[in-house]
């Protein structure tokens, strides 16, 4: 058990049974009133979002959770198969746990999954990847003057928007948390 000043944005509770984590936490005083903490929560298990204000003191179960870095093999239907870079043993997790990051995931790729206990809960993608893109309409020249964006389609089938001046076989960078591009890469 821990005292509510010590979690944080991050952090994994046990509330009212289920796991969540601390997506905001303030620390508010009002007036002339007693302090408290306003927690806003995701569910893991169904990613619901919620709110909650705890009293200050208040003991709340934090969950401890082990992180590892894992290597993405292959999908297989609604599951990833990873497997644990230091004893070779391959696991499949749900594709959901990884949320709108799962459309990047690519063969080989490190990702870091989250587990309590043996049961896995979080996964993340990298934050930043290198894609190759694998159509999009031809650029011309000059199309650089303004912030105009078109479709490109990317080698894991995930389509996304680029500016007008890029070209089928160009490798861009992408941000896995936003699903933009960042930059183009020369490669």
């Amino acid at each position: 058990m821990a005292d509510t000043g010590d979690i944080g944005i991050g952090s994994i509770i046990r509330f009212n049974g289920e796991l969540m984590q601390i997506m905001e936490y303030q620390h508010r005083t009002p007036g002339n009133l007693r302090a408290f903490y306003q927690a806003k929560m995701k569910n893991l298990i169904n990613g619901k979002q919620m709110e909650n204000r705890f009293r200050s003191g208040e003991l709340v179960e934090v969950v401890r959770v082990e992180y590892r870095q894992m290597q993405y093999i292959y999908a297989e239907g609604d599951f990833a198969v990873v497997m644990d870079n230091t004893n070779f043993e391959q696991i499949h997790i749900p594709i959901s746990l990884f949320g709108e990051q799962g459309r990047f995931l690519k063969e080989g790729m490190e990702v870091k999954i989250s587990f309590e206990e043996d049961t896995p809960i979080i996964a993340e993608a990298p934050t930043f990847i290198e894609s190759q893109i694998t159509y999009t309409e031809p650029g011309m020249k000059g199309d650089t003057a303004t912030n105009t964006l078109k479709k490109a389609t990317l080698d894991t089938g995930t389509e996304i928007s680029v500016p007008l001046f890029f070209n089928e076989g160009d490798w861009v960078k992408i941000d896995t948390r936003t699903g933009n591009y960042v930059e183009r890469i020369k490669k």
